[in-house]
């Protein structure tokens, strides 16, 4: 068969080019190694699996609301992991219908079998039938990642595993050391904590997810404490043995030795490319298996493009899905601006998300800068769904009071963060939030009380003497602000 461009991988990032291609009147085919896996990692062992344990976790425990009816929700320990797999089947069943009824109905032809390179034009797929041989003049590698699995790591799938086989468990352990303080080791560490387990996180790094605001940071590490989980940081591992049926030992550079019923080791991920034989199309990936490309996902071969994961940073499933789309266009000569502002949410408990500039960004590029704080223990709606544990925090210029960034933890974040990446995206102010008439009680109405706490912060309606005092670092008496503020400002922002 032969065909305007071929992909590689079904996940957002392969799904998303192949159907654009369709849009676009190209002849495409996808390959994915068995249809039971079409939707890739994201759907049967990545984003998806895990944000719907997040959400059975919550469901289950009675987390949110632990506050209020204590003695109703301590039933914990008799949750099982086939009573948090209910939920997880049906979505991944829904979804994959979807996943291939899109592409049904776009024409996409769908190979399932392992790929691999004959050379830069054709493609070899290999499954339980026999061989196909797949001719193309464009080719898009959208493979993904897989966990990286260093040989000494004995892993075994039930007391020592990674986050593809963490939901291959059987059953809920009392104890877990979990090796690597990234992304997904501390999603699953406190949704494990969430169930009762007794969880320690050991990474190399003193700060962890450094890339978030600190002090989104520091709270997040607060409710982690709460939950009783230990967090051993700057510490090395040196090696993991099984001490017995139910017991694995961390051993540690520092000659510190920890003991738990199970070890989730997640350090890392590599691209997954190791059957595909990307060296008979001229490819040369890196030690970790990523594949370099440019800022158009062109690779060192002319006719080859990668996106998504398998290309590494930032390895967000919604960057991926543009990432494809994006190269697509670019492919074949069709005009296509992505957007550059990327918002970034992590499913810890509480949700993290951010989008715009960091302090220290705009510290480092010496731009004036002021901000502004809601905290959701002040929020009615948090108080209503119990979590009163977050904040909201707005950056914005001084001067023209243009809003450069926003961070947030706590209920809703990954979704009320979409709000303040469209204020930035058009260029607004935080007179937009202060004006602006918010559904009440919502977590987003914290937008408007972080907005006029940064109007405060820059004393706004104050009278000139007390103007020049704030500049001179003295304090303010609140008594003699201007009464136009009071009203407004003082009010709406909960002081």
């Amino acid at each position: 068969m032969k065909y305007d461009i071929t992909v590689i991988g079904s996940g957002p990032a392969g799904q998303k080019a192949a159907i654009a291609a369709a849009k676009l009147g190209k002849n495409v085919a996808i390959v994915e190694r068995s249809g039971e896996k079409v939707g890739g990692v994201c759907l049967h062992t990545g984003t998806i699996p895990s944000k719907t344990l997040r959400e059975a976790i919550l469901y289950l425990t009675g987390f949110r609301q632990r506050n209020v009816f204590a003695e109703r929700y301590q039933r914990k320990r008799h949750i099982t992991m086939a009573n948090l797999k209910e939920k997880l089947n049906q979505v991944i069943n829904v979804e994959r219908r979807i996943i291939r009824d899109q592409l049904e109905r776009n024409l996409v032809d769908v190979y399932e079998g392992v790929a691999s390179f004959v050379d830069n034009h054709t493609i070899e797929i290999r499954n339980s039938s026999g061989v196909d041989l797949v001719s193309s003049d464009k080719v898009l590698i959208a493979t993904g990642t897989r966990p990286s699995r260093p040989p000494e790591i004995p892993f075994d799938s039930e007391t020592v595993f990674d986050s593809d086989e963490i939901l291959q468990l059987e059953n809920i352990p009392r104890s877990m050391i979990v090796v690597g303080g990234g992304v997904i080791g501390l999603e699953y560490a406190i949704m494990f904590a969430a169930l009762g387990v007794k969880i320690t996180v050991v990474d190399g790094r003193s700060n962890l997810l450094d890339f978030c605001d600190r002090e989104i940071i520091d709270t997040l590490m607060y409710c982690c404490r709460s939950m009783g989980i230990t967090f051993r940081l700057g510490e090395s591992v040196r090696a993991v043995r099984k001490i017995g049926p139910q017991q694995v030992a961390v051993e540690l550079e520092s000659c510190k030795q920890l003991v738990a019923e199970t070890t989730f080791f997640s350090v890392g991920r590599v691209g997954d490319i190791d059957q595909l034989n990307v060296t008979a199309a001229g490819l040369e990936p890196d030690k970790r298996g990523k594949i370099p490309c440019n800022e158009k996902f062109e690779t060192s071969v002319e006719n080859i493009f990668a996106v998504g994961d398998v290309i590494g940073f930032p390895s967000l499933a919604s960057t991926s899905i543009e990432q494809g789309r994006c190269a697509v266009h670019h492919i074949f000569g069709c005009d296509y601006e992505p957007s550059k502002l990327i918002p970034y949410g992590l499913f810890t408990i509480p949700e993290i998300s951010m989008v715009g500039k960091t302090e220290q960004q705009l510290t480092d590029e010496k731009i004036p800068f002021e901000i502004g704080i809601a905290r959701f223990d002040e929020n009615a709606k948090s108080q209503i769904v119990g979590c009163e544990n977050g904040l909201l925090k707005i950056l914005f210029h001084r001067e023209s009071k243009e809003l450069l960034g926003v961070h947030c933890i706590g209920e809703c974040a990954t979704e009320i963060i979409h709000l303040g990446q469209a204020v930035i995206s058009l260029g607004g102010t935080i007179d937009y939030f202060c004006n602006t008439v918010f559904n009440h009680p919502t977590i987003a109405e914290g937008y408007k009380i972080a907005a006029f706490d940064g109007l405060n912060r820059l004393g706004v309606g104050l009278s000139q003497d007390d103007q020049t005092a704030e500049n001179q670092g003295a304090e303010i008496n609140p008594a003699v602000i201007a009464p136009a503020a009071t009203a407004a400002t003082l009010e709406s922002s909960n002081c």
